[in-house]
């Protein structure tokens, strides 16, 4: 989050971050919502967020049932890049967080895409974690790793005296792509809305005034906006690409941060794993013999690791991978597709309220997302290009 202020300037980073949070509670209030109208209409207890985006196409205007395959794809397209790409960043991160511990108190010269290498050796026996139950635990765990870590990041934050002076305030017109990416990148997680209330014993409690999700955004968003206004003050344009990076190397209780991050990254990449493999096993699992379920399971796992982290050596910067996440991910996921298949399923009936409000509403909803994707994307991009024009 310090990083975002970093390209969104103070000011209009605590506005740009309350903002992102409450258009981000406002699209899985669409995504539940209508998943929960879709569950009455078809009689049906649960729907999973591709299920929900097939289901509201089926059933939707004679014009768009044929395109109900095709949403169906690009959901789950959407869905695996999301997760892919937050493991990718992971292991940036878990590289250079590494990177820079190890060369200080050993005093090497290796290059980060050796630790991206060593990150990768615990995730072999994280990402191969079938069951969503035993995952569970280990998402608690990093939960208050990282809270502990958010924690002694901040005494280190305020330990020194905080000055707005040489500070920008408002984003520069090429910089504002990469706030929004950044925001929309730690506000990731909607495609977890829907396993976790099919999993409530009182999914009633998701939504409403202080439902879940009001209630754990309105948390994370204020949380954010603290670490992220605090950060970039303390820091400036020195800002890293996670601010734990911007701590003195040399310190035992600074290090323990890192390392807390690192610990909370392992033990929650399993979770972040479950929802692509668990959609791509479902696809090629009928072409192989069942009693070979059990390895196909094994190496589809570790090659897709390989992959990844194949793909994490070649861009081994931070930044532009935090930013290209959030834009592919928040301006598909997050934004665009809750308002396509809320807008969808109101249209045979009309039910757009007074004056059509709420469809002029998801119009400018998806607007928004499709400027966060498109130009995000390319400004993502551009930047990973100039990574491989310098090297």
């Amino acid at each position: 989050m310090p990083l975002a202020f970093r390209n969104g300037g103070f000011a209009f980073g605590i506005v740009g971050t309350v903002i992102s949070g409450i258009i981000y509670a406002h699209c899985v209030y669409l995504l539940v919502s209508t998943s929960r109208k879709a569950c009455r209409r078809s009689f049906v207890p649960m729907l999973g967020y591709t299920e929900t985006v097939e289901n509201v196409f089926t059933h939707g205007p004679r014009g768009i049932k044929k395109y109900t395959i095709l949403a169906r794809r690009c959901t789950d397209v959407q869905l695996l890049l999301n997760s892919y790409l937050l493991i990718c960043v992971y292991l940036v991160f878990i590289g250079n967080t590494l990177r820079d511990i190890v060369n200080h108190d050993y005093q090497l010269e290796w290059d980060t895409r050796v630790f991206i290498f060593l990150a990768a050796v615990p995730l072999i026996f994280t990402t191969q974690i079938r069951e969503l139950k035993y995952l569970v635990p280990f998402s608690a765990i990093a939960n208050a790793l990282i809270i502990t870590a958010i924690g002694i990041t901040m005494f280190y934050i305020l330990k020194e005296p905080i000055t707005l002076e040489n500070k920008s305030m408002w984003p520069a017109w090429n910089t504002l792509p990469a706030f929004i990416g950044t925001v929309m990148y730690a506000l990731l997680g909607i495609e977890y809305v829907l396993p976790n209330e099919n999993k409530m014993k009182r999914p009633e409690h998701m939504l409403g005034n202080c439902g879940v999700v009001n209630v754990a955004v309105c948390f994370i968003t204020a949380l954010y906006t603290i670490v992220g206004a605090l950060g970039y003050a303390q820091f400036g344009e020195d800002t890293k690409g996670s601010v734990t990076l911007n701590l003195p190397a040399n310190e035992a209780l600074a290090k323990s941060t890192q390392l807390l991050t690192i610990t909370a990254i392992i033990l929650s990449t399993g979770l972040i794993n479950y929802v692509p493999t668990d959609i791509l096993w479902r696809k090629v699992q009928h072409k192989i013999h069942p009693k070979r379920h059990n390895f196909a399971q094994i190496a589809f796992r570790f090659g897709m690791l390989v992959l990844l982290t194949a793909i994490a050596v070649g861009v081994p910067e931070l930044e532009p991978f935090v930013g290209l996440t959030g834009s592919i991910s928040g301006g598909s996921l997050v934004v665009i597709i809750p308002a396509v298949i809320d807008t969808v399923f109101r249209w045979p009936a009309g039910d757009f309220g007074r004056m059509n409000w709420i469809l002029v509403k998801n119009v400018l909803v998806l607007v928004f997302g499709l400027l966060v994707l498109g130009i995000g994307t390319y400004f993502s991009v551009v930047d990973i290009i100039a990574i491989y024009e310098k090297e």
